[in-house]
């Protein structure tokens, strides 16, 4: 039996939660990876696992091999990276992370130069607004908007970006401007929710003291460009970051409004896994975001 093999197998059984998620995960038969997790228990001489019909979970033996086996798979896969020359040249598989449409107006161009610059780096760019795990989906790196905060993660600052509240002139001529956010609730208004829930939007008002606005909207949608899109046709007030919309502001398409009352900006953040060392491409890599995202975001 080869016990690294079936070591990688049990890992992807434990973090895929049941063995068709974990074969499906290796591209392997699951007769095949029920076949290796009991061939090692067997070697061990311990149950690693406990099966059910619906689940399988881990036996306090099974949680400790599962970390040292992922331990040991990483240090393997370090080792590979250094030998291939990952931590002496920009080279190699570069996997990034970052919001869809964040990653589309900033990331994207930023690594489109990157590669033309490196031309033996490979780039794997995962465009999502859901968090994502960056050790199970093996991501170098991730671009977020917000403070995120993990034990396994360095996190390196880039610059900020305002929430704004905006509209089209045409809807500003016709409704009004709001002067303060409580009028937002006798206007017309745009919610942006990841989930199409309507949340509170927040302001901060002149004396410091942070204030939330209930807004009823009557169009709830899930995408920024929708919101965007849904703004420029008249439709009302919406409140975004500035980046989601900043070339219709500059092109005079949407105003600003009720800036006396914007929070304070959020951080555009960089976060890779914490570790000794971080590869050249990494490393490079963020130099390069780093100058460029804050030209475009300053």
């Amino acid at each position: 039996m080869d016990q690294l093999d079936a070591m990688r197998v049990y890992v992807a059984v434990v973090e895929s939660q049941g063995f068709t998620a974990a074969s499906r995960v290796l591209g392997i038969p699951v007769p095949t990876v029920c076949r290796k997790v009991a061939n090692l228990e067997e070697k061990l001489g311990v149950q690693l696992l406990v099966r059910s019909t619906r689940k399988i979970s881990t036996t306090s033996s099974g949680m400790h091999y599962y970390d040292d086996a992922r331990r040991i798979l990483e240090e393997i896969s370090d080792a590979s990276r250094r030998v291939a020359g990952e931590y002496q040249q920009i080279k190699g598989l570069l996997t990034i992370t970052a919001p869809a449409l964040f990653g589309r107006l900033h990331i994207l161009p930023i690594l489109s130069e990157f590669m033309r610059l490196h031309d033996e780096v490979e780039v794997r760019l995962l465009l999502t607004n859901h968090m994502l795990d960056m050790l199970e989906e093996h991501i170098d790196l991730g671009v977020s908007i917000g403070l995120r905060s993990s034990d396994s993660m360095e996190v390196i600052p880039v610059t900020d970006t305002r929430l704004v509240v905006c509209a089209s002139p045409k809807y500003l001529s016709v409704a009004g401007r709001p002067q303060k956010p409580d009028d937002l609730l006798e206007h017309e208004t745009i919610t942006f929710a990841k989930s199409c829930m309507q949340f509170p939007w927040p302001f901060k008002m002149p004396t410091g003291d942070d204030c939330e606005i209930n807004i009823k909207s009557r169009l709830v949608l899930n995408t920024a460009e929708a919101a965007v899109d849904s703004a420029l046709k008249d439709t009302g007030l919406t409140q975004l970051y500035y980046y989601e919309a900043k070339n219709f502001i500059e092109a005079g398409a949407l105003e600003i409004v009720l800036e006396n009352y914007e929070i304070e900006p959020t951080p555009v953040i960089i976060t890779i896994p914490q570790g000794p060392k971080t590869p050249q491409k990494v490393s490079a890599f963020i130099d390069f975001a780093i100058t460029e995202l804050r030209r475009q975001l300053q």
